[in-house]
């Protein structure tokens, strides 16, 4: 089989071919080891690729396949991860100067899942600077561009593997979300992700933004892919005290039930591009037309979201920065001659602008002054957007609105923070309430640009959130549509010649 045959598979489509010995593991990861040395050039999705260590699992994972031992569904299979998750003796930048060549000691939990499934992790994944920002363009390896047109952004945080997905880079790859960090990026790129009920798959090892707001979810090809990595990576953790599902979320033929959708109507006005207004509400019709109720309603408290998302999520980033202080571990300032400057030249050299900018505005929050003013109102009007999901969901099953208010913007076209804020407007609540959602794209816009739409759901309820994009993407071939990257074929170059494995020397 050719390496963009190979490379064309869905996950479990290659798993299948390697169960039935049409495929080697070995085979495998050389295609896609492949692709990236063709295409990354162009898209700076990958940080590291891990060759040698991954070609080496390959090897071991191919010996208990063919001994008959039982791994999992996903065996076999290549993945990617952002660069916030924990990989033992692989570098975990965050794509950061500040934790530059932080090798950890351990695997994050979610890592420990995969690979006990036999799953073999290839390397890892660009991001904007600990997961602060919304276009993969803070990071300290350059911007991540966009497989569909490269002088555009992938989204952020997690750009780098929704960009490596569409590409043809990787089948499957692992992001985190704080507040639409895994779906608009999945937006943008044209693929699917879902970001699960937080509490249902563990952080340990996962670099923290914002502790009650983020949560790791799978990012892959169509959702069958994203519900068998869900399916491995969630269930219970005793090293993560906020973990409270009691097993993994199982998968099985979807119910044969009646699904109320609730539209929310004033999701669709406003800013909102008309092209993306369009594909949301074509794919409202096309649930219709499947036999799915759907009706409009008014979603409460709009107004109240981002300056809630905004304020809760600077305060915690602010304290779960506050470690990076140039003493414990990471950058400290070769000029530093005193304790005091140790602490603000370290912090200045070792952050970038809008890690700078977050930690600044997270202080002010946490102040003495202004704690009562903005931080304890903010949470009380997260109390009140929990309170009116709840309401919700006893009125309807799952909510459909779009993922973010347009498609993917130019490099450096967002130069406004606050216009960068809004664009998180449809999909912060989700994490503020902590619920799961699954962003599945659903059209392009007149400049061949994708277009994603997403499925809330009430807390836990991953099954009936799949069910219902089963039911999607089994009508439509939206999610099948490539980039003209990912068959194209770029001067080949090796993995050590990488501009930035070579530049950290991070090859493994």
């Amino acid at each position: 089989m050719r390496n963009e045959e190979i490379t064309g598979l869905t996950a479990l489509g290659l798993a299948a071919a390697i169960r039935e010995k049409r495929l080697s593991v070995s085979e495998v990861v050389g295609a896609y080891i492949d692709s990236i040395e063709k295409n990354d050039a162009r898209i700076n999705a990958f940080v590291a690729v891990a060759k040698n260590r991954a070609l080496e699992r390959a090897h071991d994972i191919q010996v208990r396949i063919d001994n008959g031992e039982s791994l999992s569904s996903l065996a076999g299979v290549p993945i990617a991860l952002k660069d916030n998750i924990s990989t033992m003796g692989l570098e975990t930048t965050c794509a950061s100067k500040m934790l530059g060549t932080y090798k950890p000691v351990f695997d994050a939990t979610v890592v420990e899942k995969m690979e006990h499934a036999g799953m073999i992790v290839l390397g890892k994944l660009n991001m904007d600077e600990f997961a602060l920002g919304s276009s993969s363009e803070t990071g300290a390896f350059g911007a991540v561009r966009n497989p569909w047109d490269t002088s555009r952004v992938a989204g952020g945080s997690s750009g780098g593997s929704a960009a490596a997905i569409a590409a043809g880079e990787i089948p499957l790859a692992l992001g985190s979300d704080t507040g639409g960090n895994i779906r608009q990026p999945c937006s943008f790129c044209g693929i699917t992700g879902i970001k699960p009920t937080y509490g249902s798959v563990s952080r340990f090892g996962i670099a923290a933004c914002a502790s009650s707001l983020d949560q790791a979810g799978p990012m892959g090809q169509d959702i069958e892919d994203c519900a068998a990595l869900l399916s491995i990576i969630s269930g219970p953790d005793e090293k993560d005290s906020t973990c409270l599902i009691e097993k993994p979320f199982e998968f099985k033929v979807p119910e044969n039930r009646k699904i109320r959708i609730g539209l929310p109507r004033n999701f669709l006005s406003g800013s909102i591009d008309a092209d993306v207004k369009a594909a949301v509400l074509a794919a409202a019709k096309e649930f219709e037309a499947a036999g799915v109720c759907i009706e409009e309603f008014e979603m409460p408290l709009m107004d109240y979201i981002i300056p809630t998302y905004c304020i809760i999520s600077s305060a915690e980033a602010s304290s779960n920065l506050a470690k990076y202080d140039g003493l414990r571990f990471g950058y400290r300032s070769p000029d530093a001659k005193t304790l005091s400057e140790v602490y603000r030249l370290s912090r200045n050299e070792g952050f970038g602008l809008e890690v700078k900018r977050q930690i600044m505005l997270g202080s002010l929050m946490l102040s003495s002054e202004y704690y009562d003013s903005y931080y304890k109102k903010a949470m009380q009007a997260r109390t009140l957007i929990k309170d009116a999901y709840h309401t919700l969901f006893a009125q309807f099953d799952i909510l459909l609105s779009p993922v973010a208010p347009v498609t993917a913007y130019e490099l450096g076209a967002m130069d406004d923070p606050m216009e960068m804020y809004m664009g998180n407007i449809y999909t912060a609540s989700v994490n503020l309430a902590g619920l799961p959602a699954a962003a599945l794209p659903c059209g392009f816009d007149k400049q061949g640009l994708p277009i994603g739409f997403q499925l809330i759901g009430n807390a836990f309820s991953e099954h009936t959130l799949i069910d219902a994009a089963r039911i999607y993407q089994s009508r439509t071939e939206h999610h099948k549509t490539k980039p003209e990257i990912y068959a194209a074929s770029f001067a080949p170059r090796t993995i050590g010649s990488m501009r930035l494995c070579e530049k950290k020397g991070r090859e493994a």
